[in-house]
């Protein structure tokens, strides 16, 4: 079902398709060794025009776990890029070396361009502010797995909402599911996008509430998405200095919190979170990270068209 196909946005595939590839994660979370030779002689391009740790790392990680090798590049520099290559032209160089590509970007739309023009499946490993779909598949699978469910669920969203991909990606991707109450906790500076608010929630009909503070709406919440002022999405570094501290989440703030509710967080973390909450059974963050490996490894799986 899945075979050949690309992954640029988080609502490229249906709620089926999915449910397909968690149940695969799951599979191999199980028992890994019986995934260890599915890609063998398959090869993956990483394609990494900005910096990562997670991403590059978890998507290099799932296809060596696959028994899979990796050839690529880690930012734009090391690139031909540096010497003016367009995007649609690596990629189609890429193809002659590669059965599959991750590609990030700090353009948005970059991924798009590189899946029409490419015979591979092509992976969006981030674009600008705009998607990361992979992040997004790795919150959905963290959930599903620690909560038990992906509906009936109140997600509290905080810190940069207006340039991070990562929550645009799972607002979409959550409004699918039944039941999702938003609380969306930002300074007005980094409040959501109009297009989200307008293209995904009111045109869904789902419920959402927009506030600055944390602890007045903590009590009431089964899931606390943490993110990071991101330095590098701000064209002004006086703006940056002062709202990066917006919101740091620490001990005090958590006893008002469901003894239920889990912390998630797309990493990495600045001072969002305190040090102290890393013990603390609900912060879920690193586990999350953990997650990313094995989805990442279903995906390149079931878009290469292999199995155990």
């Amino acid at each position: 079902m899945l075979k050949g196909r690309n992954l640029i946005d988080p609502m490229d595939f249906s709620l089926v398709e999915l449910e397909e590839i968690f149940n695969y994660a799951d599979e191999i979370i199980e028992n890994p060794k019986d995934f260890s030779h599915v890609c063998d002689g398959k090869i993956l391009a990483t394609l990494f025009y900005e910096p990562s740790t997670r991403t590059r790392l978890s998507f290099e990680a799932a296809m060596l776990r696959l028994g899979g090798q990796v050839l690529g590049f880690s930012e734009a520099q090391s690139s031909s890029a540096a010497k003016g290559e367009s995007v649609a032209d690596t990629i189609r160089t890429v193809e002659c070396y590669a059965d599959i590509a991750a590609i990030r970007h700090p353009k948005e739309g970059a991924p798009k361009v590189a899946a029409m023009n490419s015979k591979m499946p092509v992976i969006n490993a981030g674009d600008g502010g705009h998607q990361h779909p992979t992040q997004t598949l790795t919150d959905l699978l963290t959930i599903r797995n620690i909560k038990g469910r992906l509906s009936n669920l109140t997600i509290g969203i905080c810190g940069d909402l207006k340039f991070g991909r990562t929550v645009h990606s799972l607002i979409k991707a959550m409004s699918r599911y039944e039941n999702i109450k938003f609380i969306l906790i930002a300074p007005n500076e980094l409040t959501i996008p109009k297009y989200i608010k307008v293209e995904v929630l009111e045109k869904n009909n789902i419920e959402f509430l927009e506030v600055e503070k944390l602890e007045d709406v903590i009590g009431g919440l089964d899931i606390l998405y943490m993110t990071r002022v991101q330095k590098e999405r701000f064209f002004n570094e006086e703006d940056y200095i002062r709202l990066k501290d917006s919101y740091m989440l620490d001990k005090e703030k958590m006893v008002k919190a469901k003894k239920d509710m889990i912390i998630l967080h797309p990493l990495p973390r600045v001072n969002e979170i305190a040090v102290e909450l890393d013990t603390d059974p609900r912060a879920c963050y690193f586990r999350q990270a953990k997650y990313g490996m094995y989805v990442r490894m279903a995906l390149i799986a079931k878009l290469l068209g292999v199995d155990k």
